[in-house]
């Protein structure tokens, strides 16, 4: 092939390339050309709009959070106090998704915490990706400093200072003071109007649950510019200023408190219960001077932030130690409320003082045998005698009386089959049978069988230790029944009394006075006739009834549980006559099948210990497993 041949075979090649490249420049320029008119668009036309946005995405609006009210005891002890501390917190909007991984697992080492748990947090936000999510509470200040000087690894994660719950006594008042810890979504929707955040830490048991809304004050709010990743810059301006909240003074005396802690803590350990509970009221006004529930726990593991695996012990513990067993917790108060039955005989003129009546070592209704609890009986014996022994088959036949409505009536006049209504969460309601309630409950007529069960506190029965304690402080000051109370004042964060204490009366008994004297010195028979042993020998004057009930499934030998009860009153000079007692106590014990009653030998060793008695009168003998 000649020259020219070759050269024209190569031109229409070039031609191609010249005009592809023509192409590709003419599309370039259109490109350029748009961009430009769109930039000046944007910048001439709608520059002030863009503007806007980009001023607030710098510019927002925060809350100020208020300080959380203190607590005190009666005689001014501080019980919580605020301290500072260091939280670390992940506002998820600000960690890219694919950083994720990387960023959890270093917080995790520097924390020491699993992984999971930090996922779970940031998962379980109950707010937007925009909150913050608090990761860990209570964190030591070389890690928060080592957290925050690593901000260019751990994009979306900050260090704050917040007030951290500070329970002066730990385990000693956990039951009564609760703990605070991180609101969760159903809350905030509840509480969201009234101000709360994703991240706020809200009361969750004991009165910082019950006077959440005291104890929170009123946030504050302020304007702060913050740069491109989120992280603050400079507050601008405070908007308002946040309101402390109000403190709190409890009718709880701390010494009391050690010493009903002290007595359950024995009891339970000689006896060998896993439950078991003890409260000391004052019954002429409704205070509550102690209250201890065993198990317990230590409320200040919910203020550092406690860990899941901590938090799961506490769950499936069986004896349920995050329940008040005090209030919340109910059984069958067995012979107890035989001051019921017996109150309402006297009163509904079906017996006097005089009356007596033959017991025996069983009643039969058909082929069933409903037995005194010592299989003898007592022989012909009055109220008086037929209280102090406890004669169950004395009692069927004054239950008999009233029969079961009447009972019942009386049992709610008592406070009985309703809560007391006491400043604490979760209060149980009890029990008390009818025939209306049975009708309702199950679908049948109470049998007579039941009826004599009722009477003496078992069968359907059933109460709190709270509900039996003040239905024998109503006997003890004459019959008033008053609300129990936790909180004596309400103090404003200047100290001012926001809300000082008064008795708050639910009713005046429907009984003669006459009435109520016989069953004080009929509880004082029950100790100078030694059905409690020594209990007589104290210093001191002491009314009160013991009980013994069976409850729950039968174990391999056919037996069922046992627990025990004793509640009493101490006269003001010693005259069980006189409605003037001061100082009421119940204690109640769990599941033990002893010799004697452990919650008698345990209010027992209380009141050495409150009246200050050297001598121990303690009868470690009648603790024991029989």
């Amino acid at each position: 092939m000649s020259l020219t041949e070759q050269l024209l075979e190569k031109q229409p090649v070039r031609e191609r390339r010249i005009s592809r490249f023509l192409a590709f420049g003419a599309a370039v320029v259109l490109v350029i050309s748009t961009l430009t008119t769109r930039l000046f668009y944007m910048q001439i036309n709608q520059g002030e709009h863009f503007a806007g946005i980009a001023q607030s995405q710098q510019v927002v609006t925060e809350p100020i959070p208020s300080s959380r009210g203190l607590i005190y005891d009666r005689n001014g002890v501080a019980l919580v106090t605020n301290v500072p501390s260091f939280s670390v917190k992940i506002r998820p909007a600000d960690l890219p998704f694919s950083e994720r991984p990387a960023v959890v697992s270093r917080l995790a080492t520097l924390l020491k915490m699993d992984p999971t748990q930090i996922n779970m947090a940031i998962d379980s936000n109950p707010g937007s990706r925009f909150d913050l999510v608090r990761i860990a509470q209570d964190v030591p200040e070389a890690t928060a400093r080592l957290i925050s000087e690593e901000n260019l690894v751990l994009p979306g994660v900050e260090v704050v200072v917040e007030a951290r719950r500070q329970y002066t006594y730990g385990p000693l008042m956990s039951d009564v003071l609760g703990y605070t810890g991180p609101i969760n979504a159903q809350q905030l929707q509840q509480l969201a109007s009234k101000g709360y955040q994703p991240d706020d830490l809200i009361g969750e048991a004991g009165v910082e649950l019950q006077y959440e809304q005291q104890l929170r004050g009123v946030y504050g709010a302020q304007t702060v510019e913050r740069d491109a990743t989120g992280r603050q810059i400079q507050v601008l301006s405070t908007v308002s200023q946040p309101q402390a909240g109000d403190s709190l003074v409890l009718t709880i005396d701390t010494r009391d408190q050690q010493y009903a802690q002290q007595a359950l803590s024995w009891a339970m350990q000689a006896s060998g219960s896993k439950l078991g509970a003890l409260i000391v009221m004052d019954p002429q006004t409704g205070e509550i001077l102690a209250m201890a529930s065993n198990p317990t726990y230590d409320d200040n593991l919910f203020s550092h932030g406690i860990s899941q695996a901590d938090f799961q012990k506490l769950l499936t513990n069986p004896y349920q130690p995050l329940i008040n067993h005090a209030l919340a917790s109910q059984y069958p108060p067995g012979s107890t409320y035989k001051l019921v039955a017996a109150t309402g005989a006297l009163t509904d003129h079906k017996l006097t003082t005089e009356t007596t009546l033959q017991t025996y070592p069983y009643l039969s209704i058909g082929p069933f045998r409903y037995y005194d609890w010592n299989h003898r009986g007592f022989g012909r014996i009055n109220i008086l005698s037929g209280f102090a022994f406890s004669s169950d088959t004395f009692f069927y036949q004054v239950s008999a009386m009233l029969g079961i409505d009447r009972l019942a009536y009386w049992a709610h006049q008592y406070g009985f089959g309703q809560p007391t209504g006491v400043d604490l969460p979760n209060e149980a309601s009890g029990t008390v049978p009818s025939n209306q309630w049975k009708m309702d409950t199950l679908g049948q007529p109470i049998y007579q069988g039941e009826v004599y069960q009722a009477g003496i506190g078992q069968g359907y029965d059933e109460a709190t230790p709270l509900q039996l304690l003040n239905a024998y402080c109503a006997l003890a000051n004459g019959g008033n029944l008053y609300q129990p109370q936790i909180v004596r004042e309400i103090l404003g964060p200047n100290g001012n009394v926001v809300r000082s204490f008064k008795p708050i009366l639910i009713r005046k008994l429907p009984v003669p006075a006459s009435v109520l004297t016989t069953m004080r010195e009929a509880a004082r028979k029950v100790v100078t006739s030694r059905m409690t042993y020594n209990l007589v020998d104290l210093p001191l004057v002491v009314a009160g009834k013991t009980g013994t009930a069976e409850f729950g499934l039968p174990d391999k030998n056919g037996h069922l549980p046992f627990h025990h009860w004793f509640v009493g009153f101490v006269p003001k000079n010693g005259d069980v006559s006189k409605p003037d007692s001061q100082l009421a106590v119940v204690g109640f014990i769990y599941n033990v099948p002893a010799l004697g009653n452990p919650a008698t030998e345990m209010v027992k060793y209380f009141l050495q210990l409150h009246y200050g008695i050297k001598q121990d009168y303690r009868n470690f003998y009648l603790m024991k497993p029989g």
